[in-house]
């Protein structure tokens, strides 16, 4: 009895002595640099180019009014005022507080405005 000889798939090259399989590429240890910055490429941040006029945000009014649903609202400020309304009368009556602290908040008033008033 003959066995049957196992037919050679096409385009797969008749491999004529074993060879042992080569090692894979070492994985990359965790902190490791990666890309670029492996190769010693310099990278740096640079100072934002837009220039500011000297504002920046002191209070926040944060006003959620869903479809349906009852209002609420939040009120804060870096001077350490920080509100919250529910309903909606009360979150009216804390936006117009909110516009009232603007005037009294002394973060935005100066020391100057304070001597001569």
């Amino acid at each position: 009895m003959n066995t049957p000889r196992c037919s050679r798939l096409e385009g797969q090259p008749v491999a004529s002595s074993p060879h042992p399989a080569e090692p894979a590429a070492p994985e990359p240890v965790v902190g490791e640099p990666k890309g670029a910055a492996r190769k010693g490429v310099r990278t740096a941040l640079r100072p934002d180019a837009q220039t500011g006029d000297g504002r920046y945000p002191v209070a926040w009014l944060h006003i959620v009014a869903p479809r349906g649903a009852v209002p609420t609202a939040t009120s804060k400020c870096l001077c350490g005022r920080d509100r919250s309304a529910v309903g909606k009368a009360r979150v009216l009556a804390l936006i117009t507080d909110h516009e009232a602290h603007r005037d009294t908040c002394p973060l935005r008033t100066t020391q100057e405005g304070r001597a001569a008033a």
